[in-house]
């Protein structure tokens, strides 16, 4: 059985979307014309960008949870109460310079949870980093050298829209820290949709062996620029089986422009409406050959989509004259559009074609108040928001969704032993509506022998009560 991994080494011590390809652009490619040809060499492109991939290290303190401990007879005679064993844990992945400044591209999972980031360069030297910021949609995070005085090499960004199946690519990074190593390959499939690991399902599929280690690499194309951020690979050992997945180069420049503009989290158009996805049903209901394109199922009042005149039962089939074959093809191309702007939409509207014209603008945040649930009680190391339209685009919510929804639950507290995830949209509690994180902030606060709680999780309501 095959699963898929992300590209990451870590180690425990005791310290297809084929849009229409303009076929000028398809003769640029040829295959080898002689025996001469293929004794020609990839060693130019890699000395000129093997200086701007780099090593990352990430540690972080661990508590080696020993169950005995939950015994008190256990703990009088053979340990301190609250007393555990530390470890340092360690994970290697790979990244990539993009500014001269010192900015390094890597995987959130290659650095979350990190206490300490290290960035090594191709020189062996060894930096400090800080986490300017960490897109978990996306699984990009950028780092900035700490204490850097000087320019660094660095990889320019290809437009990866431009890519084409057969394309020769190389892959660069750390496997199983043996040390900096290039394979090479091609792209075997663009717009890979079913890999699960991100919000925006979009990836570049290739045959270049990809390695633990290698998360956070550089996926570079034959002009030597940065083609994508290699993140994940199919395996049944864990080693490469020639099935690699890399984020596009169009995404990772979004995420570094948010952190060159000095913003915590990336801003994205919004849409304003929720999509859903064309079933083989509701293809032939509609009289479309095959299932593709992005159907819309509901529209936000005043939202750009309802300003830009979309309605239910839309079928949105392109954006700016790219093909739409599906829901997450559609949320990858507006992800990428620049804010201020607008985007051309394609729409089928019972039938008939019609081009709309959509604003690109950020979703409305205000009242999220995030906090994090500190008294006693279920929902104690609960991390809660209240639910916006920004918030419900996040967490792919119906934009009238309305509560509190738990964003984030930290390690070995008690809302994560209680069994709460992230996602869930808590309604009520002890008969109390919960509107906003205040309601939730103050039920939590009274004490109680039972906690009565009506949650939504995956669209299914559930009640549930708990002792105090």
């Amino acid at each position: 059985m095959f699963r898929l991994i992300r590209a990451t080494l870590i180690a425990v011590s005791c310290v297809t979307l084929l849009g229409s390809v303009d076929p000028a652009v398809a003769q640029d490619r040829r295959v080898p014309s002689s025996p001469a040809e293929l004794k020609l060499s990839y060693a130019p492109i890699v000395q000129r960008v093997q200086p701007a991939v780099v090593n990352v290290y990430a540690a972080k303190v661990v508590q080696n949870r020993n169950p005995l401990l939950d015994d008190p007879i256990f703990r009088r005679f053979f340990g301190v109460p609250g007393q555990q064993p530390e470890q340092m844990q360690r994970s290697l992945g790979s990244g990539v310079i993009v500014d001269p400044s010192g900015l390094v591209v890597t995987n959130v999972h290659v650095i979350e949870g990190a206490d300490q980031v290290k960035v090594s360069l191709s020189d062996k030297r060894e930096f400090e980093a800080e986490i300017l910021l960490k897109d978990s949609r996306t699984d990009l995070a950028v780092l900035r050298l700490k204490d850097a005085k000087e320019k660094f090499p660095t990889l320019d960004l290809t437009n990866s829209d431009e890519l084409m199946v057969g394309d020769v690519v190389l892959a660069i990074g750390n496997p199983f820290g043996v040390g900096q190593t290039v394979t090479h390959g091609i792209i075997s499939a663009l717009a890979r949709t079913q890999v699960g690991i991100t919000d925006y399902q979009f990836f570049i599929q290739t045959d270049a062996a990809i390695n633990p280690g290698n998360s956070g690499g550089a996926l570079v194309d034959m002009n030597g620029k940065l083609a994508g951020i290699n993140t994940a690979i199919y395996s049944r050992s864990g080693g490469s089986q020639g099935i690699g997945f890399a984020i596009p180069a169009n995404m990772v420049r979004v995420v570094v422009a948010s952190a060159k503009s000095g913003g915590k989290a990336v801003k994205r158009p919004w849409l304003g409406a929720r999509l859903q996805a064309v079933t083989p049903d509701i293809a032939e209901s509609l009289g479309l050959r095959s299932p593709t394109g992005a159907l819309v199922a509901s529209v936000v009042p005043n939202g750009p989509a309802a300003k830009a005149g979309l309605k239910s039962s839309d079928l949105i089939i392109a954006i700016d004259g790219q093909s739409v074959d599906d829901l997450n093809a559609f949320d990858y191309r507006l992800a990428t559009r620049p804010l201020g702007g607008t985007a051309q939409l394609d729409v089928q509207r019972a039938g008939k074609p019609v081009k709309l014209t959509v604003q690109l603008e950020t979703a409305p945040d205000t009242g999220r108040n995030e906090i994090v649930i500190t008294a006693r009680s279920p929902f104690q190391g609960a991390k809660v928001s209240t639910i916006t339209p920004a918030v419900a685009d996040e967490l792919h919510l119906d934009a009238d969704t309305e509560g509190v929804v738990i964003t984030e639950i930290g390690d070995d507290t008690t809302a994560a032993g209680v069994g709460f995830q992230k996602g869930d949209i808590v309604l009520s509690v002890n008969n109390q509506k919960i509107g906003k994180t205040a309601d939730l902030e103050k039920v939590a606060g009274a004490s109680s022998r039972l906690w009565r709680i009506t949650l939504v999780r995956g669209g299914q309501q559930i009640n549930v009560t708990l002792g105090g």
